[in-house]
């Protein structure tokens, strides 16, 4: 698995899960499908008078989800920023060519004037797949982005008793003086650190 193959499975799923928040701090979630996909990077559409689009433009964070039908969940962090103006219409061209139904939304030159396309070029993608025993996550990065990990470890205070790897549901815990984890079948559910004796369970991020 790779930052291309994540970007390749949400563009086989299709409609995703964008997630902002608003100017009140309430998170706001739409599903969005006026997307084009570049080997790595990700352009979408929307009307520049949507809050969406309000969001998008006062602060840039956003999440986007995709779920596929193997249980694999697929989420990008993100700052969306708008396209280079001079390739706005290229780019609203491109997605309603590969999305025909805009052409019923936004007939004519009425793409032009009310959509804005917004491109990712940077991101942490986050793969985490159910559908395997033990299960897998794990990390990419496209453009210039910083993966903050996030999850437990476990530390030199661990006295090796074994009540976190006794209390796995993915028996992901590996034993020995110290013991660790491992973190790409690591389910972050917190058995391992409510358990410790000594409190040598630690969180990471």
């Amino acid at each position: 698995m790779d930052a291309k193959t994540c970007l390749q499975k949400l563009q086989y799923i299709g409609v995703l899960a964008f997630a902002t928040v608003d100017e009140y701090g309430a998170p706001q979630i739409r599903n969005i499908s006026a997307i084009h996909y570049e080997a790595e990077a990700m352009y979408f559409f929307t009307a520049k008078g949507k809050s969406f689009c309000k969001e998008l433009l006062t602060d840039g964070r956003v999440q986007i989800l995709g779920y596929t039908k193997y249980k694999e969940m697929i989420r990008l962090s993100a700052k969306a920023v708008p396209a280079m103006e001079h390739e706005q219409k290229k780019w609203i061209d491109t997605i309603f060519n590969e999305q025909p139904y805009l052409s019923n939304v936004y007939p004519g030159d009425t793409r032009n004037i009310a959509g804005i396309v917004f491109q990712i070029t940077d991101a942490v993608i986050e793969y985490f797949n159910l559908g395997v025993n033990p299960i897998f996550r794990e990390h990419y990065t496209i453009g210039n982005s910083h993966i903050s990990f996030k999850g437990y470890q476990i530390s030199e205070s661990c006295i090796g008793c074994g009540a976190c790897l006794a209390n796995c549901p993915q028996r992901c815990i590996q034993p020995g003086n110290l013991y660790q984890i491992q973190q790409t079948h690591c389910l972050h559910c917190g058995n391992c650190y409510e358990v410790c004796p000594v409190k040598a369970v630690e969180k990471r991020g």
